[in-house]
């Protein structure tokens, strides 16, 4: 009867040893059990992606604010276009003046997205979301000053001022290239 109860109890360890390994290869995999939410997409192209891959984060400021869907070759321009999911509350927030760029963890880490965010408006905020735009004078002061409207990026958006990844080797081939000629 006792070794019963020893053999129920080494059991429900076993099971829990399990079950704490399946969960700590979903955190590591950066899935969840459940969804993150509500998202909306964004794209860029680049001219050279690197080895940026999709599911790598999409920070702004070290903060992951998305991740990267996709990543394909557009069929006329053959650039890398990458798609990235954003979370909603980011969505209408960045100007259409943002940029990204194509950035690395440490010196040989994996390669992320970074976006240096131009805050959009509140009158281009709500020009995105479909609302009534309210008259700010400052708003319009920004666009009279340069000469254009302003615009915040939303759902299907394209980032225009992208900068492409560092490829180490070819900084090493450049430089090696240099001192040889020298």
């Amino acid at each position: 009867m006792n070794s019963r109860k020893l053999e129920i109890l080494v059991g429900f360890f076993v099971a829990l040893g399990i079950l704490a390994f399946a969960m700590l290869a979903l955190k590591v995999a950066n899935s969840g059990i459940s969804g993150s939410g509500e998202t909306y997409t964004l794209n860029a192209k680049f001219e050279n992606i690197g080895s940026l891959k999709a599911r790598a984060p999409v920070k702004v400021g070290g903060v992951v604010i998305g991740r990267v869907e996709s990543i394909y070759v557009h069929p006329q321009e053959f650039l890398p276009v990458v798609n990235m999911t954003i979370d909603a509350q980011y969505l209408c927030r960045f100007s259409d003046t943002s940029s990204i760029s194509i950035l690395t963890s440490g010196i040989l880490g994996e390669q992320y997205l970074g976006i240096h965010p131009v805050i959009a408006p509140s009158s281009a905020e709500q020009r995105c979301l479909g609302e009534t735009v309210t008259e700010n004078k400052q708003d319009e002061a920004i666009d009279d000053l340069f000469g254009v409207e302003s615009k915040a990026l939303g759902d299907g958006d394209s980032m225009t001022d992208t900068k492409s990844a560092i490829v180490l080797e070819e900084l090493i081939g450049q430089f090696l290239f240099n001192q040889g000629s020298e």
